[in-house]
């Protein structure tokens, strides 16, 4: 039987909302698609790792706008980058270039490594940039030698997440979602993540399925409880891909820009097994709080595919994200963020594994990069509890809460999130 706190965390924490929260909310259930459910509070100012609702209530952001807020909330650099580059142009359609577009792309193809002849494509989201590179994938596909007469496929995991647009969601594991929206791309097929068997049988049946164009993975699997797919599995991929002249392309778009603890997932040994894609896509993180996504294209060939015409966007590479973007890049460099990442990480995972909460059974993630496992599926009571205590975490899965904090976050700031978790109570109902 659940305490009375326990069922009240559990509904949402309702009962304690305040005056003006109420309100607003009533409000924006009259207005907004119910896409997202009811929202959870009504913010309305944030400073540093910490953000305040309508009602003045106080809270440890742990989730960072789902890993997107690398730098906190009102960073001077980044204030100082948007408010400049405003006061110059804020939009210039893709008829022109800007200095920060250009600047930005040269940084993220130095962070990622990439060979000489490496491009960028800009979007504004995640879903934008695993669109984008479906279509990479397709048109690597047209060029292969193929005598089946099908269409190339791209593979994708089970349980992994790459975006609901069409295109993104036809390679996007969770039925519940994908499903409702069928037929979708043809062409796109699912390997259980991990099965290494699998995945060679999946490359192995190009004669009576068609050639694979592309493999399309996370390195670790965020939306199904920041599950890692295993450096042995990745390596397999690598191996396949050029046994069979396939494309191996990471989503990065919630791993990339030092969440892991390296600018990107595929750069840790221990995630990637060291090899390198032929494409990666990245998003959130990138632009400190400003829509911001795109892909990156390996090589002067893979590079090559796309041509005028071929693809586009109207706000791709808009000035004032890529502003953005330079001065997210630069402060996680000056600051040294991404040791801070690694370091804080492993404070966080090792307090949580030692703190005696009879709730947990384990944690697991890189760096700032985290999922605490239930002992029973109670993720949204427990992250209610959470919410009601000061402390934003994430029930990113039944038996599992994600943690994704600001990159600047600090070892007190750790401190103080533990001290929360750890008295989440374990009789709470199950979601």
């Amino acid at each position: 039987m659940a305490s009375e706190n326990a069922q009240t965390a559990a509904q949402g924490g309702l009962e304690t909302l305040g005056a003006r929260d109420a309100a607003l909310l009533e409000s924006y259930s009259a207005v907004h698609m119910n896409v997202f459910g009811t929202p959870l509070r009504v913010m309305d100012h944030a400073k540093g790792a910490r953000i305040w609702d309508v009602d003045g209530n106080e809270y440890l952001d742990f989730l960072a706008g789902i890993a997107v807020n690398s730098l906190g909330y009102g960073h001077p650099a980044w204030i100082k980058a948007l408010t400049e580059q405003a006061s110059k142009v804020a939009h210039t359609s893709n008829y022109f270039a800007t200095v920060p577009q250009i600047t930005l792309a040269g940084k993220l193809i130095e962070k990622a490594g990439a060979p000489e002849g490496s491009l960028v494509y800009f979007g504004n989201s995640g879903a934008e940039g695993n669109e984008a590179a479906i279509k990479f994938a397709k048109l690597h596909g047209n060029t292969m030698e193929n005598n089946t007469g099908k269409p190339a496929r791209v593979l994708a995991l089970t349980h992994g997440f790459h975006g609901r647009t069409l295109g993104a969601l036809s390679v996007t594991w969770k039925p519940t979602i994908r499903e409702q929206f069928g037929p979708l791309v043809p062409g796109a097929e699912f390997v259980e993540s991990g099965n290494i068997d699998a995945l060679r049988a999946a490359f192995a049946a190009c004669d009576e399925r068609g050639p694979v164009a592309a493999i399309i993975m996370e390195l670790i699997q965020g939306e199904a409880g920041v599950l890692p797919v295993g450096p042995e599995f990745v390596r397999a991929a690598r191996q396949l891909c050029d046994e069979y002249g396939s494309m191996l392309i990471i989503d990065e778009v919630q791993t990339g820009i030092g969440r892991t603890g390296e600018w990107f997932a595929f750069q840790r040994e221990d995630l990637s097994g060291g090899v390198t894609p032929d494409a990666i896509t990245f998003a959130k993180g990138v632009a400190g709080g400003f829509p911001m996504g795109g892909l990156i294209t390996f090589g002067k060939r893979n590079s090559s595919l796309f041509t005028p015409g071929s693809h586009g966007s109207t706000f791709a590479g808009n000035p004032l994200g890529c502003a953005c973007g330079v001065a997210t890049l630069d402060t996680i460099e000056s600051e040294g963020l991404i040791a801070n990442a690694e370091e804080r990480g492993a404070q966080l995972r090792d307090a949580l594994e030692h703190c005696g909460n009879p709730l947990f059974a384990s944690v697991r993630g890189r760096g700032l990069l985290d999922a605490i496992v239930l002992k029973h599926p109670c993720a949204h009571a427990a992250a209610n509890w959470a919410l009601e205590h000061g402390l934003i975490v994430n029930p990113v899965a039944p038996g599992a809460l994600r943690m994704a904090p600001p990159l600047i976050i600090t070892a007190q700031d750790v401190d103080q999130a533990v001290e929360v978790l750890a008295a989440i109570p374990d009789d709470l109902p199950d979601d």
